[in-house]
């Protein structure tokens, strides 16, 4: 199967720390001369590029004389913020720093296939199933950080006597939960790449603007509903009956 450029460099460069690392794992290569996969690669090259962007617009902050970058940041914040607050509540902002980096990295993750030589690494199920399972262990570690141990009497319905019907159907529900969010995000993404890439295919020589948009909205729309979802969990997990 053919590789992308930088999965090759991966490949030359780095394929004996990644054997070590899946063998260690108990998950060895099937292809020892080629262990990284095109998704890994992509997903570390935004964590990366994320984490440059942060660290070179830390020491740039100014209160007045902020550059666009700076605005951007305050914007993104902004936005996120909002969200949290309005759906998790007054302690949203406790749990922004998850929510921010959640956003960004599926944002940068979704959109990183609109540059050539590169894939969006959430059209391949592991990366939006990892951030699933992921986003399933914080609100849960949330509530439980919350509430303590009565955080599982949610789960056991209004009243005692009904906790053995209840508490099968909402484990049932919780385990849906990162299988929803895996497939939405995976589905999505898949076929908006696939539209996307068909189209430049039959177009080499004037690139289809208006496809690009629709993948940049595409993209866009799946982090911030991604995004959204976690807080209504979060926002479930952390409240408390009245």
């Amino acid at each position: 199967m053919e590789h992308l450029w930088i999965t090759d460099i991966f490949n030359r460069v780095l394929a004996g720390p990644a054997n070590a690392l899946l063998n260690a794992l108990g998950t060895p290569s099937k292809d020892p001369a080629r262990p990284w996969t095109d998704w890994m690669v992509c997903e570390i090259v935004v964590a990366l590029l994320l984490i440059i962007i942060c660290a070179t617009l830390r020491p740039r902050l100014s209160l007045h004389n902020p550059g666009k970058l700076q605005h951007l940041a305050e914007i993104t914040y902004d936005f996120v913020h909002a969200s949290a607050e309005e759906i998790v509540g007054p302690n949203g902002v406790r749990y922004l720093p998850y929510f921010g980096a959640l956003f960004l990295f599926i944002l940068a993750m979704n959109l990183i296939g609109l540059i050539p030589g590169f894939e969006s690494p959430t059209m391949h199920t592991m990366v939006p199933l990892g951030l699933a399972v992921a986003t399933f262990v914080f609100y849960h570690y949330a509530g439980i950080r919350q509430q303590g141990f009565a955080y599982i009497k949610q789960f056991l319905g209004p009243f005692w006597w009904l906790s053995w019907l209840m508490l099968p159907i909402e484990v049932i529900s919780q385990l849906a939960r990162p299988l929803s969010l895996t497939v939405r995000l995976f589905a999505n993404m898949f076929a908006g790449e696939q539209v996307y890439l068909t189209f430049v295919a039959l177009t080499k020589i004037i690139i289809p603007v208006i496809f690009i948009g629709l993948h940049f909205f595409v993209g866009f729309l799946q982090a911030y509903i991604f995004m959204l979802l976690a807080m209504v969990y979060v926002g479930g997990a952390v409240a408390k009956e009245e």
